[in-house]
Protein backbone atom coordinates (compact mmCIF):
# COMPACT_ATOMS: atom_id res chain seq x y z
CA UNK A 1 0.00 0.00 0.00
CA UNK A 2 1.24 3.51 -0.86
CA UNK A 3 1.83 5.88 2.11
CA UNK A 4 -1.33 7.74 3.14
CA UNK A 5 -0.81 11.46 3.75
CA UNK A 6 -2.72 12.15 6.97
CA UNK A 7 -3.38 15.41 8.82
CA UNK A 8 -4.26 15.19 12.55
CA UNK A 9 -5.99 18.25 14.09
CA UNK A 10 -6.41 17.98 17.87
CA UNK A 11 -5.56 20.27 20.81
CA UNK A 12 -4.37 17.33 22.92
CA UNK A 13 -0.69 16.62 22.25
CA UNK A 14 -1.00 13.05 23.56
CA UNK A 15 -3.70 12.27 20.96
CA UNK A 16 -1.66 13.82 18.15
CA UNK A 17 1.53 11.95 19.08
CA UNK A 18 -0.31 8.66 19.57
CA UNK A 19 -1.94 8.96 16.12
CA UNK A 20 1.40 9.88 14.55
CA UNK A 21 3.18 6.94 16.18
CA UNK A 22 0.57 4.35 15.12
CA UNK A 23 0.26 5.59 11.52
CA UNK A 24 4.00 6.12 10.92
CA UNK A 25 4.62 2.52 11.99
CA UNK A 26 2.23 1.55 9.19
CA UNK A 27 4.37 3.47 6.71
CA UNK A 28 2.07 6.49 6.42
CA UNK A 29 3.00 10.20 6.42
CA UNK A 30 1.52 12.28 9.26
CA UNK A 31 1.30 16.04 9.88
CA UNK A 32 -0.03 17.46 13.16
CA UNK A 33 -1.80 20.75 13.96
CA UNK A 34 -2.91 21.61 17.50
CA UNK A 35 -5.35 24.46 16.82
CA UNK A 36 -8.37 24.95 14.60
CA UNK A 37 -6.84 27.94 12.80
CA UNK A 38 -3.63 26.11 11.92
CA UNK A 39 -5.58 22.99 11.00
CA UNK A 40 -7.92 24.87 8.64
CA UNK A 41 -4.97 26.57 6.96
CA UNK A 42 -3.25 23.19 6.52
CA UNK A 43 -6.37 21.61 4.95
CA UNK A 44 -6.88 24.48 2.52
CA UNK A 45 -3.21 24.65 1.52
CA UNK A 46 -2.22 20.97 1.63
CA UNK A 47 -2.88 17.80 -0.33
CA UNK A 48 -3.86 15.21 2.26
CA UNK A 49 -5.52 11.88 1.62
CA UNK A 50 -7.32 11.88 4.98
CA UNK A 51 -7.76 14.45 7.77
CA UNK A 52 -8.53 13.45 11.39
CA UNK A 53 -10.42 16.39 12.88
CA UNK A 54 -11.35 16.88 16.54
CA UNK A 55 -14.81 18.42 16.92
CA UNK A 56 -14.00 20.31 20.15
CA UNK A 57 -11.16 22.74 19.53
CA UNK A 58 -10.40 25.81 21.69
CA UNK A 59 -10.35 28.47 18.94
CA UNK A 60 -12.51 27.24 16.02
CA UNK A 61 -15.27 24.67 16.41
CA UNK A 62 -14.75 21.54 14.30
CA UNK A 63 -18.19 21.96 12.74
CA UNK A 64 -17.19 25.45 11.56
CA UNK A 65 -14.03 24.00 10.00
CA UNK A 66 -16.19 21.47 8.15
CA UNK A 67 -18.42 24.28 6.87
CA UNK A 68 -15.44 26.31 5.66
CA UNK A 69 -13.85 23.32 3.95
CA UNK A 70 -17.14 22.36 2.28
CA UNK A 71 -17.40 25.92 0.94
CA UNK A 72 -13.79 26.52 -0.07
CA UNK A 73 -12.36 23.06 -0.83
CA UNK A 74 -15.17 20.55 -1.23
CA UNK A 75 -14.13 16.94 -1.69
CA UNK A 76 -11.66 16.73 1.20
CA UNK A 77 -11.80 13.41 3.08
CA UNK A 78 -12.30 14.21 6.76
CA UNK A 79 -12.82 11.78 9.63
CA UNK A 80 -14.33 13.47 12.70
CA UNK A 81 -12.94 12.59 16.18
CA UNK A 82 -14.72 13.48 19.42
CA UNK A 83 -15.14 12.36 22.99
CA UNK A 84 -18.67 13.75 22.95
CA UNK A 85 -20.14 11.20 20.61
CA UNK A 86 -23.83 11.54 19.88
CA UNK A 87 -25.97 10.47 16.95
CA UNK A 88 -26.88 14.13 16.36
CA UNK A 89 -23.24 15.18 16.10
CA UNK A 90 -22.48 12.29 13.75
CA UNK A 91 -25.39 13.12 11.43
CA UNK A 92 -24.59 16.85 11.42
CA UNK A 93 -20.90 16.25 10.64
CA UNK A 94 -21.80 13.88 7.78
CA UNK A 95 -24.14 16.50 6.33
CA UNK A 96 -21.24 18.95 6.38
CA UNK A 97 -19.06 16.57 4.37
CA UNK A 98 -17.35 14.37 6.97
CA UNK A 99 -16.40 10.97 5.60
CA UNK A 100 -16.53 8.97 8.84
CA UNK A 101 -16.94 9.28 12.61
CA UNK A 102 -14.40 8.08 15.19
CA UNK A 103 -15.38 8.13 18.88
CA UNK A 104 -12.77 8.71 21.59
CA UNK A 105 -11.27 6.70 23.08
CA UNK A 106 -10.37 4.54 20.07
CA UNK A 107 -7.74 1.84 19.79
CA UNK A 108 -4.95 1.47 17.24
CA UNK A 109 -6.91 -0.86 14.97
CA UNK A 110 -9.92 1.49 14.85
CA UNK A 111 -7.65 4.39 13.98
CA UNK A 112 -5.83 2.52 11.20
CA UNK A 113 -9.11 1.17 9.81
CA UNK A 114 -10.66 4.65 9.70
CA UNK A 115 -7.64 6.17 7.93
CA UNK A 116 -7.15 3.36 5.42
CA UNK A 117 -10.86 3.12 4.69
CA UNK A 118 -10.94 6.89 4.12
CA UNK A 119 -7.99 6.73 1.74
CA UNK A 120 -9.61 3.88 -0.20
CA UNK A 121 -12.87 5.85 -0.53
CA UNK A 122 -10.88 8.82 -1.81
CA UNK A 123 -9.12 6.64 -4.36
CA UNK A 124 -12.38 5.13 -5.59
CA UNK A 125 -14.06 8.52 -5.86
CA UNK A 126 -11.16 9.98 -7.81
CA UNK A 127 -11.07 6.94 -10.09
CA UNK A 128 -14.81 7.23 -10.67
CA UNK A 129 -14.49 10.94 -11.51
CA UNK A 130 -11.62 10.18 -13.88
CA UNK A 131 -13.55 7.43 -15.67
CA UNK A 132 -16.63 9.63 -15.92
CA UNK A 133 -14.57 12.50 -17.36
CA UNK A 134 -12.92 10.12 -19.79
CA UNK A 135 -16.34 8.86 -20.92
CA UNK A 136 -17.71 12.39 -21.30
CA UNK A 137 -14.59 13.48 -23.18
CA UNK A 138 -14.88 10.50 -25.48
CA UNK A 139 -18.51 11.09 -26.39
CA UNK A 140 -18.99 14.87 -26.05
CA UNK A 141 -19.62 16.41 -29.46
CA UNK A 142 -16.60 18.71 -29.04
CA UNK A 143 -14.44 15.59 -29.39
CA UNK A 144 -16.09 14.24 -32.53
CA UNK A 145 -13.41 14.72 -35.19
CA UNK A 146 -14.48 16.98 -38.03
CA UNK A 147 -14.31 20.56 -39.22
CA UNK A 148 -16.36 20.46 -42.42
CA UNK A 149 -19.40 22.78 -42.73
CA UNK A 150 -21.77 19.80 -42.62
CA UNK A 151 -20.30 18.59 -39.32
CA UNK A 152 -20.48 22.09 -37.83
CA UNK A 153 -24.16 22.21 -38.78
CA UNK A 154 -24.71 18.93 -36.91
CA UNK A 155 -22.84 20.29 -33.86
CA UNK A 156 -25.16 23.28 -33.86
CA UNK A 157 -28.22 21.02 -34.11
CA UNK A 158 -26.97 18.91 -31.17
CA UNK A 159 -26.47 22.03 -29.03
CA UNK A 160 -30.06 23.03 -29.69
CA UNK A 161 -31.81 19.68 -29.26
CA UNK A 162 -29.72 18.14 -26.45
CA UNK A 163 -31.25 20.17 -23.55
CA UNK A 164 -34.78 19.23 -24.62
CA UNK A 165 -36.67 15.93 -24.23
CA UNK A 166 -37.50 15.77 -27.94
CA UNK A 167 -37.20 12.47 -29.80
CA UNK A 168 -34.31 12.50 -32.28
CA UNK A 169 -34.02 10.43 -35.45
CA UNK A 170 -30.48 10.08 -36.82
CA UNK A 171 -30.08 9.20 -40.50
CA UNK A 172 -26.79 7.97 -41.88
CA UNK A 173 -25.10 5.24 -43.86
CA UNK A 174 -23.47 2.36 -42.03
CA UNK A 175 -20.25 3.47 -40.37
CA UNK A 176 -21.01 7.20 -40.15
CA UNK A 177 -21.05 7.21 -36.33
CA UNK A 178 -24.75 7.27 -35.46
CA UNK A 179 -24.25 5.90 -31.94
CA UNK A 180 -21.35 8.30 -31.32
CA UNK A 181 -23.58 11.26 -32.14
CA UNK A 182 -26.45 9.86 -30.06
CA UNK A 183 -24.13 9.60 -27.05
CA UNK A 184 -23.05 13.18 -27.67
CA UNK A 185 -26.70 14.29 -27.50
CA UNK A 186 -27.15 12.36 -24.24
CA UNK A 187 -23.98 13.73 -22.66
CA UNK A 188 -24.89 17.31 -23.59
CA UNK A 189 -28.34 16.92 -22.01
CA UNK A 190 -29.63 17.19 -18.46
CA UNK A 191 -29.92 13.37 -18.51
CA UNK A 192 -26.13 12.96 -18.76
CA UNK A 193 -25.90 11.52 -15.23
CA UNK A 194 -28.61 8.97 -16.06
CA UNK A 195 -28.07 5.74 -18.04
CA UNK A 196 -27.45 5.63 -21.76
CA UNK A 197 -28.70 2.29 -23.07
CA UNK A 198 -28.22 1.11 -26.66
CA UNK A 199 -29.88 -1.74 -28.53
CA UNK A 200 -29.57 -2.83 -32.17
CA UNK A 201 -33.06 -3.64 -33.44
CA UNK A 202 -31.66 -5.86 -36.21
CA UNK A 203 -29.81 -8.36 -34.01
CA UNK A 204 -32.71 -10.18 -32.31
CA UNK A 205 -35.79 -12.03 -33.46
CA UNK A 206 -39.05 -10.06 -32.87
CA UNK A 207 -40.09 -12.16 -29.84
CA UNK A 208 -36.72 -11.82 -28.13
CA UNK A 209 -36.48 -8.14 -28.99
CA UNK A 210 -39.86 -7.44 -27.38
CA UNK A 211 -38.71 -9.15 -24.20
CA UNK A 212 -35.42 -7.22 -24.27
CA UNK A 213 -37.21 -3.91 -24.68
CA UNK A 214 -40.18 -4.32 -22.37
CA UNK A 215 -39.15 -7.19 -20.07
CA UNK A 216 -41.25 -10.23 -19.24
CA UNK A 217 -42.89 -12.01 -16.32
CA UNK A 218 -42.20 -15.52 -15.13
CA UNK A 219 -43.87 -18.11 -17.34
CA UNK A 220 -44.51 -15.70 -20.23
CA UNK A 221 -42.79 -18.13 -22.62
CA UNK A 222 -40.59 -21.21 -22.52
CA UNK A 223 -37.44 -20.35 -20.63
CA UNK A 224 -38.94 -17.41 -18.72
CA UNK A 225 -38.16 -18.85 -15.30
CA UNK A 226 -38.33 -15.51 -13.50
CA UNK A 227 -39.43 -11.91 -13.99
CA UNK A 228 -37.02 -9.82 -16.01
CA UNK A 229 -36.92 -6.05 -16.34
CA UNK A 230 -36.49 -4.76 -19.88
CA UNK A 231 -34.32 -2.07 -21.39
CA UNK A 232 -36.99 0.60 -20.92
CA UNK A 233 -36.87 -0.07 -17.18
CA UNK A 234 -33.05 -0.18 -17.16
CA UNK A 235 -32.78 3.15 -18.96
CA UNK A 236 -34.97 4.80 -16.32
CA UNK A 237 -34.90 8.56 -16.83
CA UNK A 238 -31.91 8.32 -19.15
CA UNK A 239 -31.64 7.85 -22.91
CA UNK A 240 -32.54 4.81 -25.00
CA UNK A 241 -30.78 4.52 -28.37
CA UNK A 242 -32.65 2.34 -30.88
CA UNK A 243 -30.27 1.55 -33.73
CA UNK A 244 -31.60 0.17 -37.04
CA UNK A 245 -35.15 1.08 -36.04
CA UNK A 246 -36.32 0.37 -39.61
CA UNK A 247 -35.95 -3.35 -38.86
CA UNK A 248 -38.76 -3.41 -36.28
CA UNK A 249 -41.67 -5.68 -37.26
CA UNK A 250 -45.28 -4.42 -37.44
CA UNK A 251 -46.21 -5.60 -33.93
CA UNK A 252 -43.20 -3.98 -32.28
CA UNK A 253 -43.77 -0.81 -34.29
CA UNK A 254 -47.24 -0.58 -32.76
CA UNK A 255 -45.91 -1.12 -29.22
CA UNK A 256 -43.16 1.43 -29.66
CA UNK A 257 -45.72 3.92 -30.94
CA UNK A 258 -47.73 3.41 -27.76
CA UNK A 259 -44.66 4.14 -25.63
CA UNK A 260 -43.97 7.33 -27.54
CA UNK A 261 -47.61 8.47 -27.27
CA UNK A 262 -48.49 7.47 -23.69
CA UNK A 263 -45.16 6.63 -21.99
CA UNK A 264 -46.74 3.26 -21.13
CA UNK A 265 -45.92 -0.36 -22.00
CA UNK A 266 -46.62 -3.90 -20.80
CA UNK A 267 -43.91 -6.50 -20.09
CA UNK A 268 -44.41 -9.69 -22.11
CA UNK A 269 -47.05 -11.89 -20.43
CA UNK A 270 -48.09 -9.21 -17.94
CA UNK A 271 -51.40 -7.39 -17.44
CA UNK A 272 -49.65 -4.68 -15.45
CA UNK A 273 -48.94 -1.38 -17.17
CA UNK A 274 -45.50 0.10 -16.62
CA UNK A 275 -44.51 3.69 -17.31
CA UNK A 276 -41.28 5.20 -18.57
CA UNK A 277 -39.66 8.64 -18.67
CA UNK A 278 -36.88 7.63 -21.01
CA UNK A 279 -35.81 9.80 -23.94
CA UNK A 280 -35.63 7.97 -27.26
CA UNK A 281 -33.03 8.53 -29.94
CA UNK A 282 -33.53 6.31 -32.99
CA UNK A 283 -31.22 5.71 -35.94
CA UNK A 284 -31.49 4.18 -39.37
CA UNK A 285 -29.55 3.83 -42.60
CA UNK A 286 -32.75 3.43 -44.62
CA UNK A 287 -35.22 5.91 -46.10
CA UNK A 288 -38.14 5.67 -43.65
CA UNK A 289 -40.23 8.04 -45.77
CA UNK A 290 -39.98 5.64 -48.71
CA UNK A 291 -40.75 2.69 -46.43
CA UNK A 292 -43.91 4.48 -45.29
CA UNK A 293 -45.02 4.82 -48.94
CA UNK A 294 -44.23 1.15 -49.52
CA UNK A 295 -46.30 0.19 -46.47
CA UNK A 296 -43.43 -1.44 -44.54
CA UNK A 297 -43.19 1.21 -41.82
CA UNK A 298 -46.04 2.83 -39.90
CA UNK A 299 -46.69 6.42 -40.91
CA UNK A 300 -47.78 7.47 -37.39
CA UNK A 301 -44.62 5.96 -35.84
CA UNK A 302 -42.50 7.68 -38.49
CA UNK A 303 -43.86 11.09 -37.51
CA UNK A 304 -43.42 10.31 -33.80
CA UNK A 305 -39.77 9.39 -34.36
CA UNK A 306 -38.98 12.10 -36.90
CA UNK A 307 -39.53 15.00 -34.49
CA UNK A 308 -35.95 16.23 -34.84
CA UNK A 309 -34.07 14.60 -37.74
CA UNK A 310 -30.26 14.68 -37.87
CA UNK A 311 -28.64 13.60 -41.14
CA UNK A 312 -25.03 12.42 -40.95
CA UNK A 313 -23.15 12.89 -44.24
CA UNK A 314 -21.14 9.99 -45.67
CA UNK A 315 -17.37 10.40 -45.49
CA UNK A 316 -17.09 10.96 -49.25
CA UNK A 317 -19.16 14.14 -48.80
CA UNK A 318 -16.82 15.64 -46.19
CA UNK A 319 -13.43 14.91 -47.72
CA UNK A 320 -11.83 17.83 -45.88
CA UNK A 321 -12.23 15.84 -42.64
CA UNK A 322 -10.40 12.74 -43.92
CA UNK A 323 -6.79 13.85 -43.15
CA UNK A 324 -7.74 14.92 -39.63
CA UNK A 325 -9.60 11.64 -39.02
CA UNK A 326 -6.70 9.62 -40.43
CA UNK A 327 -4.17 11.32 -38.12
CA UNK A 328 -6.59 10.99 -35.18
CA UNK A 329 -6.89 7.23 -35.70
CA UNK A 330 -3.14 6.88 -36.33
CA UNK A 331 -2.34 8.53 -32.98
CA UNK A 332 -4.99 6.41 -31.25
CA UNK A 333 -3.62 3.11 -32.54
CA UNK A 334 -0.01 4.20 -31.97
CA UNK A 335 -0.90 4.64 -28.29
CA UNK A 336 -2.51 1.21 -28.23
CA UNK A 337 0.34 -0.59 -29.99
CA UNK A 338 3.24 1.43 -28.62
CA UNK A 339 4.45 2.32 -32.12
CA UNK A 340 5.83 5.75 -33.05
CA UNK A 341 4.67 6.91 -36.48
CA UNK A 342 5.03 10.43 -37.86
CA UNK A 343 2.27 10.54 -40.45
CA UNK A 344 1.40 9.95 -44.11
CA UNK A 345 3.19 10.89 -47.30
CA UNK A 346 1.41 13.40 -49.57
CA UNK A 347 0.47 10.79 -52.17
CA UNK A 348 -0.90 8.49 -49.44
CA UNK A 349 -3.11 11.33 -48.17
CA UNK A 350 -4.26 11.99 -51.73
CA UNK A 351 -5.47 8.40 -52.03
CA UNK A 352 -7.16 8.59 -48.62
CA UNK A 353 -9.01 11.76 -49.61
CA UNK A 354 -10.17 10.43 -52.99
CA UNK A 355 -11.12 6.91 -51.91
CA UNK A 356 -14.96 6.50 -51.95
CA UNK A 357 -15.08 4.93 -48.43
CA UNK A 358 -18.28 2.87 -48.77
CA UNK A 359 -17.83 1.85 -45.12
CA UNK A 360 -17.41 5.49 -44.08
CA UNK A 361 -15.54 6.45 -40.88
CA UNK A 362 -15.62 2.86 -39.59
CA UNK A 363 -13.81 1.65 -42.75
CA UNK A 364 -11.22 4.43 -42.49
CA UNK A 365 -10.59 3.54 -38.85
CA UNK A 366 -10.11 -0.13 -39.72
CA UNK A 367 -7.70 0.67 -42.57
CA UNK A 368 -5.59 2.95 -40.36
CA UNK A 369 -5.52 0.28 -37.63
CA UNK A 370 -4.16 -2.26 -40.13
CA UNK A 371 -1.63 0.29 -41.40
CA UNK A 372 -0.31 0.94 -37.89
CA UNK A 373 -0.10 -2.77 -37.08
CA UNK A 374 1.84 -3.54 -40.26
CA UNK A 375 4.02 -0.40 -40.27
CA UNK A 376 7.79 -0.94 -40.14
CA UNK A 377 8.81 2.66 -40.92
CA UNK A 378 8.01 6.06 -39.46
CA UNK A 379 5.90 7.37 -42.35
CA UNK A 380 3.01 5.55 -44.03
CA UNK A 381 3.37 5.77 -47.80
CA UNK A 382 1.27 5.14 -50.88
CA UNK A 383 2.17 1.46 -51.26
CA UNK A 384 1.41 0.77 -47.58
CA UNK A 385 -2.00 2.32 -48.08
CA UNK A 386 -2.85 0.64 -51.38
CA UNK A 387 -1.92 -2.74 -49.94
CA UNK A 388 -4.34 -2.28 -47.03
CA UNK A 389 -7.11 -0.68 -49.07
CA UNK A 390 -7.08 -3.60 -51.48
CA UNK A 391 -6.33 -6.34 -48.96
CA UNK A 392 -7.93 -9.58 -50.13
CA UNK A 393 -8.60 -8.37 -53.67
CA UNK A 394 -6.47 -7.71 -56.70
CA UNK A 395 -5.99 -4.25 -58.16
CA UNK A 396 -6.56 -5.75 -61.61
CA UNK A 397 -10.15 -6.75 -60.75
CA UNK A 398 -11.11 -3.36 -59.34
CA UNK A 399 -14.59 -2.50 -60.56
CA UNK A 400 -14.93 -0.14 -63.52
CA UNK A 401 -15.34 3.54 -62.50
CA UNK A 402 -18.83 4.95 -63.07
CA UNK A 403 -18.01 8.69 -62.99
CA UNK A 404 -15.36 10.95 -64.51
CA UNK A 405 -14.08 11.81 -61.04
CA UNK A 406 -13.69 8.12 -60.17
CA UNK A 407 -11.87 7.55 -63.46
CA UNK A 408 -9.42 10.37 -62.67
CA UNK A 409 -8.80 8.89 -59.22
CA UNK A 410 -8.12 5.48 -60.78
CA UNK A 411 -5.76 7.06 -63.32
CA UNK A 412 -3.83 8.91 -60.61
CA UNK A 413 -3.67 5.72 -58.55
CA UNK A 414 -2.27 3.79 -61.50
CA UNK A 415 0.44 6.43 -62.06
CA UNK A 416 1.36 6.37 -58.40
CA UNK A 417 1.50 2.57 -58.33
CA UNK A 418 3.83 2.56 -61.34
CA UNK A 419 5.91 5.37 -59.86
CA UNK A 420 6.39 3.55 -56.58
CA UNK A 421 6.97 0.17 -58.19
CA UNK A 422 9.57 1.65 -60.55
CA UNK A 423 11.06 3.65 -57.67
CA UNK A 424 11.63 0.48 -55.65
CA UNK A 425 13.22 -1.17 -58.69
CA UNK A 426 15.42 1.90 -59.30
CA UNK A 427 16.60 1.92 -55.69
CA UNK A 428 17.40 -1.80 -55.80
CA UNK A 429 19.33 -1.19 -59.06
CA UNK A 430 21.51 1.47 -57.38
CA UNK A 431 22.13 -0.56 -54.24
CA UNK A 432 23.14 -3.64 -56.21
CA UNK A 433 25.59 -1.64 -58.32
CA UNK A 434 27.14 -0.04 -55.24
CA UNK A 435 27.42 -3.35 -53.44
CA UNK A 436 29.18 -4.98 -56.40
CA UNK A 437 31.52 -1.97 -56.61
CA UNK A 438 32.39 -1.95 -52.90
CA UNK A 439 30.67 1.40 -52.40
CA UNK A 440 32.74 3.20 -55.05
CA UNK A 441 30.30 5.52 -56.86
CA UNK A 442 32.58 6.10 -59.86
CA UNK A 443 32.97 2.35 -60.49
CA UNK A 444 29.24 1.71 -59.89
CA UNK A 445 28.27 4.44 -62.38
CA UNK A 446 30.72 3.13 -65.00
CA UNK A 447 29.50 -0.44 -64.48
CA UNK A 448 25.89 0.60 -65.18
CA UNK A 449 26.74 2.89 -68.07
CA UNK A 450 25.71 6.10 -66.29
CA UNK A 451 27.35 9.44 -65.72
CA UNK A 452 28.69 9.74 -62.15
CA UNK A 453 26.69 12.94 -61.55
CA UNK A 454 23.42 11.26 -62.63
CA UNK A 455 24.19 8.22 -60.49
CA UNK A 456 24.84 10.46 -57.44
CA UNK A 457 21.61 12.40 -58.06
CA UNK A 458 19.61 9.17 -58.08
CA UNK A 459 21.28 8.07 -54.85
CA UNK A 460 20.28 11.36 -53.23
CA UNK A 461 16.68 11.01 -54.48
CA UNK A 462 16.37 7.56 -52.89
CA UNK A 463 18.16 8.51 -49.66
CA UNK A 464 21.17 6.23 -50.23
CA UNK A 465 24.26 7.46 -48.39
CA UNK A 466 27.72 7.58 -49.93
CA UNK A 467 29.73 4.48 -49.11
CA UNK A 468 26.61 2.30 -48.73
CA UNK A 469 28.02 -0.70 -50.62
CA UNK A 470 31.30 -0.56 -48.67
CA UNK A 471 29.44 -0.63 -45.34
CA UNK A 472 27.37 -3.56 -46.55
CA UNK A 473 30.46 -5.51 -47.63
CA UNK A 474 32.33 -4.81 -44.41
CA UNK A 475 29.40 -5.95 -42.24
CA UNK A 476 29.12 -9.15 -44.28
CA UNK A 477 32.83 -9.89 -43.71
Amino acid sequence: MEPIRTLVIDDERSICEACRSVLVKRGHIVDVRMSGKEGLEAILAGTYDVTLLDIKLPDIDGMEILRRVQKEKAGEHIVVMTGYSTVRNAVESMKLGALDYLSKPFDDDQLVLAVERGAEKKRLMEENLYLRKELLDRYSFENIVGESPKIFEIFDAIRRVAPTDSTVLIYGESGTGKELFSRAIHNCSERSRKPFVSIDCSTLAPGLLESELFGHVKGAFTGAVQDKAGIFAAAGKGTLFLDDVANLGPELQAKLLRVLETKEYKPVGSDRISTTEVRIIAATNKDLGRMVKEGTFREDLYYRLNVFPVCLPPLRERKEDIPKLAYHFMRFFCRKTGKRLHGFTDDALEVLINHPWPGNVRELKNVVERLVIMADRGVLNFLDLMHQLHAGRSLEVEKVPTTMEALKVAKRAKKLILKHAFGDMEKAFLMQALEESGGNITRAAAKTGMQRSNFSALMKRHGIEAGWGAKKKKSAE
